[in-house]
C-alpha cells in the first residue's frame, strides 16, 4: 500500500499547509464554472435528489404514493432474485405496508420489473429506464444488473425515512413523477477496502458492499495481505494464518507505535477461511458486485515471511514478526524506502514462486472474477541490493538494475496468474521494471502514470492519491486521525478518470482507497468513505458534463439525512472552516478563514468560551489576542449550527505561519 510514505507526504502536506498560510488563503475548491445559482437553487429545494445523477431526469406533474398493499411484477429468475428480495424488504420495513411479489404480467402490478425483450442500445449492460407515473412504477433494463441499478434510484426518490431499519409512522409515502434515463459512464466502479492493516469481519464486509451498491459501486478491491496481516485462509500453507493473521493490538498514531515486546499476546487480528470467501464473493454477485483479490508482493511481505521465513533473502528473518504498527521504513530519503527489516520476498529465490503458485491457484479457484491484483508498490530494494542470491540473478538474466529485478519478479508472477486464466492487475511502480503489455495497471501515485500505461496500451483503472485515497484527512488536521495529506470533498469531486488526450477504451474506470492504519472499526470505515465516496461513484458514473460541484453538494446534503436514517456514519468535514495563517509585517498572526461550501456564516471566540451565533461573526482576517491560547470557531446556516466546534490552538497556528 501507500501507506508507507507518510513520512515524506507528511513533510510535503505541511509544506502545502505553509504555502497556504502565506498566501492567507484556504484551499482550492472544486471548480464551479458549470454551475448557474438557478440550478443550484432549483436542486437543493427538489425533491429529486439521487446520486449519482442520472443521464436524464424529466420531472413531470403529479405524485405516485405506494398503496398498502404493494404488488412486484418480476419475471423468475436467479439473478432477479435477490433484487426483488431486497425491494421488498425495503418497501415493507419502514413502511409497515404487505408487499408480494408475481411473475405473470399485471395491469394493476405497483412496480414492474421488466427484462427488455429487445436490446435498447442505449441504456447498454447496467442502464436502466425508470418510468414513475401517477399509478404505477416501471423499471426497464436489457440486464438483472440494471433492474438492481433501478431499484437504487427508485429507494433514492422517496422520502428519507425509507432507510430506516424499523416501521417509520406518519410519513407520507410518495414519490415525485418522471422518466428517468441512466447508465454508468465507466465500467469499473470500485472501492478498495484494506482488510490487512485492521481484520474487518465477514458480516462488516457485508455491511461495507451493502452501503456501496446504494451509490452503483460494482467493484470491491479487497486488500488481503499487508506486513500486518494475511487474511486468508491457504491450503496447506497453515502458518500463513496461524502466523501471519496475527499482531499485538497497539492504538494511537500507526507508525510510531512501541515495538512490542517477546511476551506480549499475538491475538489481535483475524482471517476468511475459504468458506468465508465463498459467501462474500456469493453475497456480492447477488449484488452486482466482484469482488478484485489483492495479494501485495514481493514488498509489504512482512506477515507471509514470518509465517515462512525462507521466502525472505535475508537470514534475519527467522526472527522477524507480523508487523503491530511499528516503524519499519525509513522513508526520509523518498521513494523507494530505506527498510528497517527486509519486507519483500526474494525475486531470487525459487521457493518464492512455489509458494505463489499454490497461492494464486487457490485465490484463482475461490474468486471468479477475471482479474487478480498482485500489488508490486513500494518494495525496498536495500536487502536486495545486498544479496549475494540478487546478484548472481542479475547476472544469470543480464539484469542491470534492481527495478529491472522486480520486472524480472513481476513479468514471472504474471505468468503464474495466466496459468490460472486470469489477468494480472498491479500498482504502477511495476511499469519501472518493465512488464508485459498484458499487465492491467492500477494507478496511485498520480494521474501521469495512468496517462503514460493506457498511451502504452495497458488496460488502466485510475485511482490517484490526489482524488481518490479516502484514508486522507477530510477536514483540518486538529479535528481528524493525523495521516500525512487531506482530501476534501470538494477536491474528490474533481476527479475525472478518463485524462485528455488518452484513448478511453484502455480506462477501465476508477475507484477510491480506503487504507486502514489509522481505521480500527467499520464506523471509522463508513465516517472515511462518505461522502467522499459519493464524489467518486458520480465520477465513474455521470455523464462528465453534468458535474456541477453546488448542485452535487446540494444533493449530498439530502443523502446525509439518509445516512443518519439508516444509521450510516459519515464525515460532517465539509461544513468545518478551513485555517490559513501568515505573518504580518510586524510578525504578528494572520488568521484567515473560509469555507469548503457557500452559505455559511462563521463565529468565534478567543476567550475559551464556546460561541454561537450570538458571538462575532467572522468577516475578515483575524490578528490573535496577545495572550489568547485557542481560538474556536463554529459555522452556521443561518440560525442553525452546521459545522463542529473548532478548538484551534494558538500555538498551532504559530507553527503553520512559520519562525516569527
Amino acid at each position: 500500500m501507500k501507506r508507507s510514505l507518510s513520512f515524506i507526504l507528511f513533510l510535503l502536506f505541511n509544506l502545502h499547509v505553509f504555502a497556504q498560510s502565506a498566501e492567507g488563503s484556504g484551499p482550492t475548491l472544486a471548480s464551479t464554472d458549470m454551475e448557474t445559482s438557478g440550478e443550484t437553487e432549483s436542486m437543493a429545494n427538489s425533491e429529486i435528489a439521487i446520486i449519482p445523477e442520472p443521464v436524464s431526469i424529466i420531472k413531470q406533474a403529479g405524485h405516485f404514493v405506494l398503496p398498502a398493499n404493494i404488488v412486484i411484477q418480476a419475471h423468475k429468475s436467479p439473478e432477479l432474485k435477490q433484487t426483488i428480495a431486497f425491494l421488498q424488504e425495503r418497501l415493507s420495513t419502514p413502511t409497515g405496508y404487505y408487499v408480494s411479489t408475481i411473475s405473470a404480467p399485471s395491469a394493476t402490478a405497483t412496480i414492474k420489473l421488466i427484462i427488455n425483450e429487445t436490446n435498447d442500445a442505449a441504456i447498454g449492460m447496467e442502464g436502466y429506464r425508470l418510468n414513475v407515473g401517477p399509478k404505477q412504477v416501471t423499471i426497464r433494463a436489457n440486464k438483472p444488473a440494471g433492474l438492481f441499478y433501478g431499484v437504487q434510484t427508485l429507494l433514492q426518490l422517496l422520502p428519507k425515512e425509507i432507510e430506516s431499519k424499523e416501521e417509520v409512522k406518519g410519513i407520507k409515502w410518495t414519490m415525485p413523477c418522471a422518466e428517468i434515463t441512466d447508465y454508468p459512464r465507466l465500467g469499473w466502479r470500485g472501492l478498495m477496502f484494506d482488510v490487512a492493516r485492521h481484520f474487518f469481519t465477514k458480516q462488516e464486509v457485508k455491511q461495507y458492499i451493502d452501503a456501496m451498491v446504494r451509490y452503483k459501486y460494482n467493484i470491491l478491491h479487497l486488500h488481503l495481505t499487508d506486513d500486518e496481516g494475511w487474511r486468508i485462509e491457504i491450503k496447506g500453507l497453515p502458518k500463513l494464518t496461524e502466523v501471519g493473521a496475527w499482531n499485538v493490538k497497539r492504538v494511537g498514531s500507526f507508525g510510531d507505535f512501541i515495538p512490542p515486546t517477546p511476551d506480549e499476546p499475538r491475538n489481535y487480528g483475524g482471517f476468511y477461511t475459504q468458506d468465508d470467501i465463498r459467501e462474500l464473493v456469493a453475497y456480492a454477485k447477488d449484488r452486482f458486485v466482484n469482488i478484485l483479490p489483492e495479494i501485495d508482493v514481493p514488498g509489504h511481505s512482512l506477515a507471509a515471511i514470518a509465517s515462512y521465513p525462507d521466502l525472505s533473502c535475508t537470514p534475519d528473518a527467522v526472527n522477524y514478526k507480523v508487523r503491530s504498527g511499528e516503524k519499519i521504513m525509513d522513508w526520509s530519503r523518498g521513494a523507494p524506502p530505506i527498510a528497517l527489516v527486509d519486507n519483500t520476498l526474494c525475486p531470487a529465490n525459487e521457493k518464492v514462486y512455489v509458494f505463489l503458485d499454490t497461492v494464486i491457484s487457490q485465490i484463482a479457484q475461490l474468486f471468479p472474477f477475471e482479474y487478480i491484483h498482485m500489488g508490486g508498490d513500494e518494495a525496498s530494494h536495500n536487502f536486495w541490493e545486498k544479496n549475494d542470491q540478487v546478484k548472481e540473478l542479475m547476472k544469470r538474466e543480464g539484469l542491470k538494475t534492481i527495478p529491472e529485478v522486480q520486472g524480472y519478479f513481476e513479468r514471472r508472477v504474471e505468468k503464474i496468474v495466466q496459468s490460472k486464466g486470469k489477468k494480472f492487475m498491479a500498482w504502477d511502480e511495476v511499469l519501472e521494471g518493465g512488464v508485459s503489455q498484458s499487465a492491467a495497471v492500477m494507478s496511485w501515485r498520480s494521474m501521469k502514470y495512468g496517462t503514460e500505461a493506457a498511451k502504452a496500451g495497458h488496460e488502466v483503472v485510475m485511482s490517484p492519491t490526489q482524488y481518490a485515497y479516502i484514508d486522507y484527512m477530510q477536514a483540518d488536521a486538529i479535528t481528524e486521525p493525523r495521516v500525512y495529506a487531506s482530501l476534501r470533498l470538494s477536491k474528490s469531486y474533481e476527479f475525472d478518470p478518463v485524462p485528455d488526450g488518452v484513448n478511453p477504451a484502455f480506462i477501465k474506470g476508477g475507484q477510491a482507497n480506503l487504507w486502514t492504519e489509522q481505521v480500527y472499526n467499520i464506523r471509522q470505515a463508513e465516517y472515511m468513505t462518505w461522502p467522499r465516496g459519493f464524489a467518486i461513484a458520480e465520477s465513474v458514473w455521470s455523464p462528465k458534463e453534468k458535474k456541477n460541484w453546488a448542485n452535487f453538494f446540494a444533493r449530498t446534503e439530502q443523502h446525509f439525512k439518509r445516512l443518519d436514517v439508516a444509521e450510516t456514519k459519515y464525515a460532517p468535514s465539509v461544513y468545518d472552516p478551513i485555517f490559513a495563517v501568515r505573518r504580518t509585517a510586524d510578525r504578528n498572526l494572520l488568521i484567515t478563514l473560509s469555507t469548503e461550501v457557500d452559505g455559511l456564516d462563521m463565529y468565534y471566540s478567543f476567550d475559551n468560551s464556546f460561541p454561537d451565533r450570538f458571538y462575532p461573526k467572522y468577516n475578515g482576517p483575524l490578528v490573535p489576542p496577545i495572550d489568547a491560547k485557542v481560538l474556536k470557531v463554529i459555522t452556521y446556516r443561518g440560525k442553525t449550527p452546521v459545522g463542529r466546534m473548532m478548538n484551534m490552538p494558538i500555538e498551532e497556528l504559530e507553527k503553520r505561519a512559520g519562525k516569527r
